[in-house]
């Protein structure tokens, strides 16, 4: 993987201009703990102070540190983004690899799983276990109903590499030397699908952050934790456009759009990197 983004970051300029923007915010995130203030307490500051020497990107109705409050904010957005894809990536390369590889009823049934999940409406299910589970609806909940939504089109992206492996000499060789199924898949073929793997993760991020920013925004969430989503939805419950405290507004959306985009940048050339032609292409230009 080292040697993949070594490659990369040599080759492809989208994909040095994500890493970048990345790392902005990465440093954010580690600034976060450095917070003087509490990310929950409110009224310690003086209210709706536009951005100066002391308050760099001002203070919000509730009396917090906009810049303080946006590095706490968006640490715990990207953990959730992360979370849910983690969670995710595993389940979908366990069906994909294991549909791919085995073949038959084992095939045919986890597809069916498969493009069950797949046409379910994601959503109005969200809101509906938001109302159903509202007492205890945690994030760490959200994110494991949210990652459990979220894996069904990479693992039959998966599952189609997994049959061309299937038919390699090398997994012929694997089988006749007495490897297991679970070792063939661990050791033979989880390398093939890792790059694969990695621009799935971006895209997972991109859908789960978005969602879970759409839902904060509309209050289907705990609105005393502090994330993007939220950060809009207390700006909007105060009327801060109205109000003329933009600043509430245009910090977080401004950090939420540096952070979709480094993702998009990676996905995006880690996209062009599967594909061995648009590689060669960019190797010989």
């Amino acid at each position: 993987m080292f040697t993949i983004v070594r490659d990369l970051a040599r080759q492809n300029m989208e994909f040095l201009s994500g890493l970048l923007l990345f790392a902005v915010i990465v440093g954010l995130i580690v600034v976060s703990y450095f917070s003087p203030y509490s990310a929950t307490d409110i009224y310690l500051l003086p209210p709706d102070m536009p951005p100066d020497g002391e308050y760099w990107l001002g203070t919000t109705s509730r009396g917090q540190d906009v810049f303080w409050q946006l590095t706490t904010a968006l640490r715990n957005t990207l953990f959730f983004g992360i979370g849910v894809a983690v969670i995710s990536r595993i389940i979908s390369l366990v069906v994909g690899l294991v549909a791919g590889y085995a073949g038959g009823a084992v095939d045919r049934v986890l597809m069916a799983i498969n493009d069950s999940v797949m046409v379910i409406p994601q959503f109005p299910l969200l809101i509906l276990f938001y109302f159903v589970l509202k007492d205890s609806m945690t994030w760490t909940a959200l994110i494991l109903i949210m990652a459990s939504l979220g894996w069904s089109y990479d693992a039959r992206l998966i599952r189609s590499v997994a049959i061309s492996l299937k038919t390699r000499s090398f997994t012929t060789q694997s089988v006749y030397s007495g490897m297991s199924m679970r070792k063939i898949l661990v050791e033979e073929h989880l390398p093939y699908v890792l790059p694969i793997v990695f621009a799935t993760t971006m895209n997972n991020m991109i859908w789960s952050i978005g969602m879970e920013i759409t839902l904060s925004v509309l209050g289907f969430t705990d609105i005393e934790t502090p994330t993007m989503g939220m950060m809009i939805y207390w700006a909007n419950a105060h009327s801060a456009l109205i109000s003329g405290i933009w600043w509430w507004v245009a910090a977080p959306v401004a950090v939420i759009v540096v952070l979709f985009l480094a993702l998009f940048l990676l996905s995006m050339s880690m996209n062009e990197y599967n594909d061995p032609r648009s590689r060669l292409n960019r190797m010989g230009s």
